[in-house]
Parts: C-alpha cells; structure tokens; sequence
C-alpha cells in the first residue's frame, strides 16, 4: 500500500515539472523551475494526504508544515528573480548545448533530476502519513516540530535580514555579517536542513518510519556540497571581504566568530 503511495506522489512530481518544462521552453527560461522546488514538495504532500489513510491529525500537521514552507520558499525565490531573466547556470548550460538542442536536454538535466529528487526527499512526507497508529502525538512529533520551527525560523529572519541589508544602498558592495549572519554565512541553507529533520522526526513517531533517513541527509548533503553552499561560494570566494569574513565565520552550523 505504501509504495502505491509513494509512486502516485512520484507520478504527480513527473506531471508537474513536465508542465513546468514545457512553460520553459515557451519562455525559453529553465530557471523558472527554482521557484517550483519548494511548492513541489507541497504536491507531493497533498497527494500523499489524499492518497493514505494515517492518523488524520498527524497527517493534517505534516502536510501544513510543508506547505508553509515550500509556499514561502517559493514566493521568496519567485520574488528575488523575477524581472532578472534566465540565471546564470542555466544560461551556461544553453550555451554549452546550444540552443537547437537545450530545449530538450533541459528537461532531464534540470527538470526530470529535480523532480526525482524531490521525489526521493519527499519519502518522510509520505511516511508521517501512511501509518495509522500512534492516535496520538508522541514525544517524536513534538521534537521534529521544534527542529522544524528552529529551521524555518532560521531561513525567514536570514533572507529578512539579508533582503534590508541589500536594500540599503549604503551598503553596496560589502558583505552581510551581522544577525544570523554573523553566526552561520548561510543561516537559510542551515535552516533548510533542519526543516527537513524535523519532517524526517516526525516521521520516526510512524513504525520504520526512521528508515526514510535517506531524505534529510541527502537534503544536508545538496545543501552543503553540492546545489547549495559550495556551489554559491565558488563565486563569493573570489571576493577578497567574503574570503576575510569566510575566515572567522562558520560556513553552515550556527557558531560564535572566530576573534
């Protein structure tokens, strides 16, 4: 049963970034598909409500969690970029390929590898909603909602503070250290991470629901190595006053500077 589940979640991610490419190639921008990766879990999310017959409540709290964030993500991301054109690595890519071939190439480079991997992630998702006991929250449910709060918390006041510090013009050309900030050089991508244990937690308070720790730690792995911290500092690093503040300043875990 649970594996119907999952599959009808993997099959709505399938409809919805085809739709997305398709809307790509028509805008001939396949960065759109960024401001789709929070909301995305959102789909999943509801499909596995509608599809499972868990414990109502639980599967009502879960499925509102992630629907207040990849709601909120996705607006953020939406308006950061909206109005700049195509980003830069998808731009990169289409001229690599070119563009008689990308349009095509897109679709499993960008958008089918996204959606497999929302799909993979989303496995907590599906497991908080499956099981139909316990009837009751667990001491499981409420830590994953507090590491869950710490995240989101983290992600909102970072990009908050981040969004005025750009907005002062007084402030051109120097890098944000202070806030969150001034603790962690990426407090969202942090953040990010612990939403995610905090799904994974509440999906332990469900029977082998601990077996689904593959998503929060390929979630943490993306978010450090691979799409997220290291792919953003590849380019911050080449300034000389983000290499000083990279020196006293913990790259993802939230620690007093150094000096």
């Amino acid at each position: 049963m649970w594996l119907n589940v999952y599959l009808a979640g993997g099959l709505a991610i399938l409809l919805m970034m085809t739709a997305l490419w398709l809307i790509s190639v028509r805008l001939k921008d396949a960065s759109i598909v960024d401001s789709f990766w929070g909301p995305g879990f959102g789909v999943a999310a509801l499909t596995y409500f509608f599809m499972s017959d868990g414990w109502l409540t639980r599967k009502l709290l879960i499925t509102a969690l992630v629907l207040v964030w990849g709601g909120r993500l996705g607006w953020h991301i939406f308006r950061r970029n909206h109005g700049k054109g195509e980003d830069y690595r998808y731009q990169q890519f289409r001229q690599y390929y070119g563009p008689e071939r990308y349009w095509w190439v897109s679709f499993f480079q960008v958008f089918l590898l996204q959606g497999v991997l929302m799909w993979i992630i989303s496995a907590p998702l599906m497991a908080a909603q499956i099981g139909p006991q316990p009837e009751t929250f667990i001491w499981l449910d409420f830590l994953g909602g507090m590491v869950w709060l710490i995240g989101f918390s983290f992600e909102v006041i970072g990009d908050w503070q981040l969004a005025q510090f750009k907005a002062n013009p007084a402030n051109k050309g120097q890098v944000m250290s202070t806030g969150l900030w001034r603790y962690t050089r990426h407090p969202n991508y942090f953040g990010d991470a612990c939403v995610w244990w905090g799904h994974w937690l509440i999906a332990c308070s469900i029977p082998f629901g601990w077996l689904t720790i593959f998503a929060p730690v390929l979630m943490t792995f993306l978010l450090m190595r691979v799409s997220g911290v290291s792919l953003l500092e590849q380019k911050m690093m080449q300034r000389p006053a983000y290499r000083a503040y990279a020196e006293k300043t913990s790259a993802f875990f939230p620690w007093p500077p150094k000096g």
